[in-house]
């Protein structure tokens, strides 16, 4: 192989690829990224043998087609380092030599006929989503999730398709997060019997893979594995075992729940101030919403005490709820400060519901008032 490529091109494609390799691992080829070279193009391929991805490479001119493994650490850091905007990659039966205008490099490299193989989307069902959509389908889940718990389906987001929509769901027991948004089935696309639910680190590398220029994503999901290809790659990751919860009974009934609408920003703003004087120990901060205010109240034996009065347009009956101040502000991270929500409530003993306009909805359980 011998080829020619654009170092910010290459750069962006390897990390890309790179994130998928572990640090560690009993199979040091894992630590590598391949590269092929076709006459159809180059494509970057890395696993873990969970997770795996397709990159391809724009940029790259091929005097001589081929492949080669890429070391993750070494390889990334002649990238990295190197200013020339243009490096050569050739290999022969000794290693991989990497020259720059002024630079050369040359690495030890095993045999790439060895490295595993990382499926290709050939998939003739699957589900056509709006990139933008789906990045924020991710976004808004999956830091809910909880890859510690023993409750090992916990660990993903639950994906589910019905009726022309597609709804994400992650959940650690202690909240849950659900966006929903318009989706299309292509081909023969049939809904599998099992529960798909995509593991946390897939789903981030899903997103990382998804650009603003993109149109829409392709999923194809299967009984054990699901396939995802976006304009610049494909990413395959096994599936979850387990069952998920029945996350739909989270949600309390709304009879008699009290609407509050807040701006994102504001109340952002008001949930980290009251938070500064909280601890471990005494992690809550209490929510009292009534007389057109909402009065936030934290307080710590050795830390303090705090409290921020945020005025809101809400005459209802008083209602004060114990919430820890970390879940409610990973809700306002991923969203617009300008956006307005709405906020739920029916007793200091009920979990809160925030909604928005655009198919997002955030769970949040109370503590317990005498922690």
């Amino acid at each position: 192989m011998k080829v020619s490529c654009e170092r910010d091109k290459l750069l962006a494609a390897f990390q890309l690829a790179a994130a998928v390799a572990p640090a560690r691992s009993p199979k040091p080829i894992l630590q590598n990224v391949k590269l092929d070279v076709t006459n159809d193009g180059a494509m970057l391929t890395a696993t873990d043998l969970e997770v795996g991805m397709r990159v391809t490479v724009p940029g790259i001119t091929a005097d001589a087609t081929g492949s080669a493994l890429l070391q993750v650490a070494r390889f990334g850091q002649i990238l990295r380092e190197t200013t020339d905007p243009t490096i050569k990659i050739e290999t022969d039966g000794r290693g991989t030599v990497v020259r720059g205008e002024r630079s050369e490099f040359r690495l030890p490299a095993e045999n790439p006929d060895e490295f595993p193989t990382v499926a290709q989307f050939s998939e003739g069902g699957h589900l056509e989503v709006p990139a933008r959509l789906l990045r924020e389908l991710i976004r808004r889940t999956v830091f809910a999730t909880d890859n510690e718990s023993s409750r090992y389906a916990l660990g993903g987001v639950l994906l589910e398709f019905k009726d022309g929509e597609l709804t994400a769901v992650g959940t650690d027991g202690r909240r849950l997060a659900v966006m929903k948004g318009p989706a299309t089935a292509a081909g023969n696309y049939k809904p599998t019997d099992t529960m798909t639910i995509v593991p946390t680190r897939a789903m981030q590398l899903i997103e990382r893979s998804i650009t603003d220029g993109d149109a829409e994503v392709q999923i194809a999901a299967r009984a054990n594995d699901i396939l995802v290809r976006t304009p610049r790659a494909t990413i395959y990751s096994r599936l979850v075992e387990g069952r998920f919860p029945k996350w739909r009974d989270v949600f309390p009934k709304r009879e008699g729940t009290q609407k509050i609408a807040l701006v994102v920003g504001q109340a952002y703003s008001a949930v980290r101030q009251a938070a500064i004087v909280t601890s471990e120990e005494s992690r809550g901060v209490d929510f009292t919403f009534a007389d057109g205010k909402a009065v936030l109240a934290g307080r710590g034996a050795e830390t303090g005490q705090s409290r921020i009065e945020l005025p809101i347009a809400y005459d209802g009956p008083a209602i004060t709820i114990a919430l820890d101040p970390r879940y409610v502000s990973d809700f306002f991270r991923v969203l617009d400060g300008e956006k307005t929500f709405t906020l739920e409530l029916k007793d200091g003993e009920s979990a809160a519901v925030c909604t928005t306009d655009d198919g997002y909805s955030y769970v949040v359980m109370p503590l317990a008032r005498d922690r």
